[in-house]
């Protein structure tokens, strides 16, 4: 006679975590330009060439538009440091992807972008200009559902203090050798 498993019924719950930049925030959304000429070359359609570079539209195009107005960022980009920073602690990085989600495609960022000019390397050699959109003061909410049967609050907010500290969002960040996009949880 087999015994019978018991599996607990999921205890899924919500909370929201309230994030402070405490370096500023590297955009670098793909625009549809980037997306056609990299589609072009993959299914190997002749390219119309490189046309001029307009700072402007490459820094608009960086940015991420929020649905309901203002500015955003991928919220899947704050999941992605939590799920790194557990790592860090001794949890598989597999058990956290399930253990947690961050609501939404993008989470409505507060604060005024402005332009910045950056010498990049492409394929570590060829130079190139970068024009981007950065937020110097920034602040956002993650929404998180979580099972409490599997991770506590407490312990998704310090994944969430670890990630802002050590492995950070956007370009450059502490993840990718930079030291832009680190965050902390306010009131912590």
């Amino acid at each position: 006679m087999s015994e019978a498993i018991v599996i607990p019924r999921p205890d899924i719950r919500t909370m929201e975590i309230p994030i402070i930049g405490t370096t500023p925030l590297i955009c670098h959304k793909w625009s549809e330009k980037a997306k056609k000429e990299m589609l072009a070359k993959q299914t190997k359609k002749a390219s119309a060439g490189k046309g001029a570079k307009d700072p402007k539209k490459d820094y608009e195009d960086s940015l991420y538009i929020h649905p309901d107005g203002g500015y955003g960022f991928p919220s899947v980009a704050f999941k992605a440091a939590a799920v790194r920073a557990a790592k860090q602690v001794g949890m598989a990085m597999t058990d956290a992807r399930v253990a947690f989600h961050v609501a939404g495609e993008l989470v409505r960022i507060e604060g005024d972008p402005s332009m910045r000019e950056d010498m990049v390397r492409l394929n570590g050699q060829t130079a190139d200009i970068r024009y981007r959109g950065e937020f110097k003061a920034w602040r956002t909410t993650v929404e998180v559902s979580f099972n409490a049967n599997m991770i506590s609050p407490e312990q998704i907010v310090n994944l969430f203090s670890i990630a802002g500290f050590s492995v950070g969002v956007g370009e450059w960040r502490p993840e990718r050798n930079g030291q832009y996009g680190r965050f902390e949880i306010a009131g912590s």
